[in-house]
């Protein structure tokens, strides 16, 4: 089987390349520095969103599944590096040419991993081929919108229109999945700030186990699992995550209702 690969990130202000894009004096607060981009990005558009290439990774967290193997990790040690992380994401592009999944990867995950690759010299070769190496890169890449490389299943379920978007939360939940527990995006910036980085960590690990869920769902709906493999995947995902000793673990099994 070709590899598949479900990741999620987590992110912040870009503190320190905000200080030099908006001038800030050196001797301001990072939460300082973020506040002043807070600010300026709600007048200009009444959201604190900030723009994707303002934003820096603080965790990566991954699924992957390959052969008869299943493992949900974020990538590197909790007091890793930013670059650290975004190449080791890449390297497993590197060696497992997997399927890539997300929920909204196309519109925020990936674009944010190309600029902060970018500001980092990652080196990505195998991601960015569109068959200048690979001849069968050119007909499916990872860059494409439309190529399976990549499956972008909140894009593609609202048929590539933004309107019809929805919300990972409420998808995973209405299918009986957990869905998010405990954190959301907009609390992230505050838990770093507490160094909570293994709370996020956890959350990022909890989003990407429902992004799996669901796509396994979405495979049953298309055909490409059996009503008998579709439960064989997921009593695989119940195992797995019951074997792992962390808490955000057993929160997740015990919120799961089918």
């Amino acid at each position: 089987m070709t590899p598949i690969l479900v990741f999620d990130i987590e992110t912040i202000p870009d503190v320190t390349g905000l200080r030099g894009l908006l001038d800030v004096p050196s001797e301001a607060s990072d939460e300082d520095v973020a506040n002043i981009a807070f600010h300026q990005r709600r007048q200009q558009n009444g959201s604190e969103f900030l723009p994707l290439q303002q934003h820096r990774v603080c965790a990566v967290s991954c699924v992957l599944r390959d052969k008869d193997h299943l493992r949900v990790w974020s990538l590197g040690e909790k007091d890793a590096g930013e670059k650290e992380i975004i190449q080791r994401f890449f390297d497993g592009i590197e060696k497992y040419t997997p399927n890539l999944v997300s929920w909204n990867g196309g519109g925020f995950d990936l674009p944010v991993l190309h600029y902060r690759g970018l500001v980092h010299g990652i080196q990505a070769p195998r991601y960015w081929d569109m068959g200048e190496d690979d001849k069968e890169f050119k007909w499916n890449n990872y860059i494409s919108r439309y190529h399976t490389r990549h499956l972008d299943l909140m894009d593609l379920l609202a048929l590539f229109q933004p309107r019809a978007n929805a919300p990972l939360d409420e998808i995973a939940q209405l299918c009986g999945f957990p869905g998010k527990l405990g954190m959301d995006g907009s609390k992230v910036w505050d838990a770093f700030k507490n160094g909570e980085i293994e709370a996020i960590r956890n959350y990022c690990e909890t989003d990407v186990a429902n992004t799996y869920l669901v796509y396994l769902r979405f495979q049953l709906m298309r055909g490409h699992l059996t009503q008998t493999a579709y439960e064989t995947e997921i009593k695989l995902v119940r195992e797995t995550l019951s074997g792992y000793s962390g808490t955000h673990w057993k929160e997740f099994l015990a919120a799961w209702k089918n």
